[in-house]
């Protein structure tokens, strides 16, 4: 093949990877961000800085737990579990549950406690667990992702980007578990020695933003006030992923409400 053939498609292919590139249109929302409309990134700041993403982290923990499909079981809350800080539901030592009640409740409410000791049943103890966490990352293609903890907490080797954390966003929107907890907006449910619970969601989107379905909230004071938010409205879906964002829910409105602008002026692939 010519030389100058091979230059023009070179060019060529330079050109549409450059207009497919998401744009930093919005700089100041975020330390970083990332926006898709109808799967295709559209605006982003920052999109490969590994982060601390605080509770985002546990969307791994669910996919894990989800993807291994037995969730009926009976989990023993372990001391650890019992000790987690932050947000939490009041988990004692030795108590019992139903995983899937757990499952929810870690979703809904970000339960630390709750996370933890899915994380401890599930892997057998932490660090097994967290293993497989980084495991699962790296068949996602996450390259700029580790984590050292099952639930966000803060801590050395605890990052991810947003760019990753939209594919794992995908990855736990394609688990109808998932799916489902992520636009609940409270949660009611009993140990199996009868101690109640109700629990309202993190996500202050849900049934306040029209077209809000999820996604995850997070916040520590390394990593700030994050936020996974997806919305459907008018067949279109937006994507919006903030990382350390000052006014979290209100630039969050903004870029989902430029986005559904944005997918109505522009015309589906394939569209004449």
């Amino acid at each position: 093949m010519a030389r100058w053939l091979i230059a023009a498609l070179l060019c060529l292919a330079c050109a549409a990877a450059q207009a497919s590139a998401p744009r930093d249109a919005y700089p100041s929302v975020a330390r970083a961000y990332w926006v898709e409309i109808d799967g295709r990134p559209t605006w982003a700041g920052q999109p490969d800085q590994p982060l601390p993403m605080a509770s985002l982290a546990k969307l791994m923990t669910a996919l894990l737990l989800a993807e291994h499909g037995q969730l009926d079981g009976t989990v023993v809350v372990s001391r650890g579990a019992a000790a987690a800080t932050g947000t939490r539901l009041g988990l004692r030592a030795g108590e019992r549950f139903r995983a899937s009640d757990l499952f929810t409740a870690m979703l809904v409410r970000s339960a630390n406690d709750a996370c933890r000791a899915l994380a401890d049943w599930r892997g057998g103890d932490l660090a097994t667990f967290v293993a497989m966490m980084n495991t699962r990352a790296a068949e996602l293609g996450m390259h700029d992702t580790t984590f050292a903890n099952a639930c966000g907490h803060d801590a050395p080797g605890q990052a991810s980007s947003v760019r990753d954390l939209a594919k794992l966003a995908r990855a736990a929107m394609a688990e109808p578990l998932i799916a489902a907890d992520a636009k609940r907006e409270d949660f009611a449910f009993k140990s199996l020695d009868g101690r109640a619970f109700s629990v309202r969601s993190t996500n202050a989107l849900l049934g306040q933003f029209p077209g809000a379905i999820g996604l995850k909230t997070g916040f520590t004071p390394g990593a700030g006030r994050c936020l996974i938010a997806l919305a459907e409205r008018d067949g279109h879906e937006v994507l919006a992923i903030l990382l350390h964002a000052p006014d979290r829910w209100w630039d969050t409105v903004a870029l989902l409400e430029l986005a559904f602008d944005e997918a109505r002026r522009t015309p589906a692939p394939g569209a004449r």
